[in-house]
């Protein structure tokens, strides 16, 4: 961590690149088993915690229990032999590739808005045995594409054509596609994941304290325009008081602190939930760690809570043991992605911040987006691996 106080071009210090290149990695030295061992434990957690969330939905209202926990149990498995394929080639052919899964993810958030709408949202491309959200590959693009962008430009950073322009640029075109849709959640994990990586690559942080001021400003503007102030006074009451529409907006919320108040301690036991019978809508996507509160209580909640703090901990060293700049970002940026969203959803589901519409990581009912995250978490891997090479 020392290393991290004498950084001269951001939080990540500049590193020794070696020559050469190679596809896969085939030299000795193996993956880091710390990390690959909490992803395995999430993923089967998540799992598990799914089918106990999802059986009595699924049951009434597609007439088999099996129905959530069966796809995400494929998907999971297509996940798993991705994340150990991607784990096996070396992390650097996504310098190269950052532009291009850039410009697909732009394009694929361009194409979602003329499918049908889902849940009165474009958030999904419709491919009948599946769907796709664009804002999970958008995610994965800010990290590749911040990355590489701070590696050529380490030396202006701290300047604004070059350390603060072109970022913007992207997250503004982003942001504006995302929040077409509309997805507020996903506007701001992918806000929230560029500030990052231009923190830790960089950015003179004068630069987010002016961000700061023109964000003051624009919702100063938004509250002139008619109608705002009792839009989100309306939205602003029931995250405040969500009984004041325990029929309506509030009953989400109401019935997820249910859940998490009626787990104590302990918790009812796994299966045990009574909130997933028909009370707490869609149990097993944004709201599910409310019934893994009512299920292993708050003993078991924090189990988990922590096995996602070491897994952002030990993402973070494998970024840090890292001897190149650009899989040092990209690997403290995907674990730093896994943590915020992670934060977030908690928060959500506790009524912290208002709802939001935030998957929990590895535990949310989602297939492609869970084999885009274990994807994310084979590159990470494949970090770890070719550190382990180069020690060779």
């Amino acid at each position: 961590m020392a290393s991290l106080g004498r950084a001269s071009a951001g939080v990540l210090p500049a590193r020794r690149e070696k020559s050469g290149f190679s596809l896969f990695a085939t030299k000795a030295g193996g993956i880091d088993m710390t990390f690959m061992i909490l992803v395995m434990l999430l993923l089967t957690i998540g799992l598990m915690m799914l089918f106990s969330a999802s059986f009595a939905n699924a049951l009434y209202y597609h007439g088999n229990s099996y129905r959530f926990i069966f796809s995400q149990l494929v998907f999971a498995i297509i996940g798993v032999v991705a994340m150990i394929v991607i784990s096996t080639i070396n992390h650097k052919l996504l310098e190269a590739l950052a532009w291009p899964i850039m410009a697909v993810s732009m394009l694929m958030l361009v194409i979602v808005l003329f499918f049908p709408p889902l849940n009165n949202a474009r958030r999904w491309i419709q491919l009948g045995f599946t769907n796709i959200q664009p804002s999970e590959i958008a995610k994965f693009a800010v990290v590749v594409l911040f990355a590489r962008m701070s590696v050529r430009y380490q030396d202006k950073m701290k300047t604004f054509r070059y350390g603060v322009l072109p970022f913007l640029s992207v997250l503004v075109i982003l942001a504006a596609l995302i929040v077409i849709e509309p997805h507020l959640s996903g506007t701001v994990l992918v806000l929230a994941i560029g500030a990052i990586m231009m923190i830790i690559g960089g950015t003179n942080m004068k630069w987010f304290g002016l961000a700061a001021v023109i964000g003051v400003i624009g919702i100063g503007i938004l509250i002139m325009i008619p109608g705002f102030i009792e839009y989100a006074g309306e939205r602003l009451s029931v995250w405040i008081d969500p009984f004041s529409d325990p029929r309506d907006a509030g009953f989400q919320t109401i019935q997820s602190l249910y859940a998490i108040g009626s787990g104590g301690g302990m918790g009812l036991g796994i299966g045990n939930s009574r909130q997933k019978y028909l009370y707490l809508p869609e149990p097993q996507n944004d709201f599910i760690f409310s019934i893994v509160c009512e299920e292993l209580g708050f003993v078991g909640a924090t189990l988990i809570i922590l096995l996602f703090a070491l897994l952002v901990w030990r993402g973070f060293v494998i970024g840090m043991r890292c001897r190149d700049r650009f899989g040092a970002m990209v690997a403290v940026g995907l674990t730093a992605q896994v943590g915020l969203q992670t934060i977030l959803n908690i928060m959500v589901v506790t009524n912290t911040l208002p709802n939001t519409g935030v998957s929990l990581p590895f535990f949310s009912y989602g297939g492609s987006s869970l084999v885009m995250l274990l994807a994310q978490m084979g590159v990470v891997l494949s970090i770890s691996r070719q550190t382990a090479m180069e020690k060779y």
